[in-house]
């Protein structure tokens, strides 16, 4: 059974591509050796589903996706996915999603997965999302970095608090064109606040508004504690949990982007942690610069060993 589930979900990945051809449920039970009748029950009971409808799932989440990343019309994503007709697509993606597909258009923020009992969805541009062969353990030394990247700034931002604005707001010279600009003490805690908050956002599925660069931030310190005091701690129950049911290796969506991208959590845990610690290390040296050294050079090293 499984040879022939994987055969099918093969064959329609191949089918989303707009140049593949469009397999029908005769061909492929023939591709199995299998009567239709046979081929059907194999199918659903793999997928949970009829295989006519689980093909109809991923083309309503390709069209989903498409209303919006791309400025095509409505029509023209219809046909691609398979309907007759601007009304009957209309309808099936209304009964799919609860909006049609002009009010989907313009929200903000959406998830286009649709519930799934294989766990197999779309994902852009033109394949598969498959669920995870097996957990993904192991990953107790990512969880003690992220606790002590959340930790760290915790402690970065008390010792701005002992900062007058004009140290907080004086130019950092070795910032990293590209990366962060015409930085300042201020501006690089402002930063690792709100990459924890962007990318809980994103997870949770929820709009983010990029804030200002640069050092034109004005955001107090005690501002900045408490929205840390929030988003620190669920960034790390986030990964936590993630860890726990072994998912770094599953795919989310994030709408914050434009257009929406697709990525695994392990890998966005990572981009975290890569680009903090970059801002991490400028901060310290920043500190010294103005004469606050208790806090050491934040080295993860003993805090990782426990």
């Amino acid at each position: 059974m499984t040879d022939v589930y994987a055969e099918f979900v093969s064959a329609v990945a191949e089918s989303l591509d707009p140049t593949g051809e469009v397999p029908t449920g005769a061909a492929l039970a023939r591709r199995a050796y299998l009567s239709r009748f046979h081929f059907d029950r194999v199918i659903s009971a793999a997928a949970g589903e009829p295989p006519g409808a689980f093909r109809r799932r991923l083309l309503l989440e390709r069209a989903a996706y498409r209303l919006l990343a791309e400025d095509v019309g409505v029509l023209d994503i219809a046909v691609d996915a398979g309907y007759g007709s601007h009304e009957a697509f209309t309808r099936a993606f209304a009964r799919a999603y609860g909006m049609s597909p002009r009010v989907w258009r313009g929200e903000s923020s959406r998830v286009f997965f649709l519930a799934a009992p294989s766990g197999v969805h779309f994902q852009p541009p033109a394949g598969l999302r498959l669920p995870a062969r097996k957990k993904v353990r192991g990953m107790d030394v990512l969880v003690r970095m992220v606790e002590h990247h959340v930790w760290l700034t915790s402690e970065l931002i008390e010792r701005g608090a002992r900062l007058d604005a004009e140290a907080l707001d004086r130019p950092i010279v070795s910032s990293v064109e590209g990366i962060d600009d015409d930085t300042s003490i201020r501006y690089l805690l402002d930063r690792l606040v709100w990459q924890e908050e962007m990318w809980l956002a994103s997870v949770e599925d929820r709009p983010f508004q990029v804030p200002e660069c640069g050092r034109d931030v004005t955001t107090p310190i005690p501002e900045l504690r408490t929205r840390h005091a929030d988003a620190g701690s669920r960034f790390v129950a986030l990964v936590n949990r993630l860890n726990d049911e072994g998912r770094f290796d599953e795919s989310f969506v994030d709408t914050t982007c434009e257009p929406p991208r697709v990525f695994t959590y392990g890998g966005m845990v990572a981009h975290v942690l890569t680009f903090a610690a970059h801002r991490r290390c400028v901060l310290v040296g920043a500190f010294h610069s103005a004469g606050v050294t208790d806090l050491g050079f934040g080295d993860p090293m003993e805090f990782v060993a426990g």
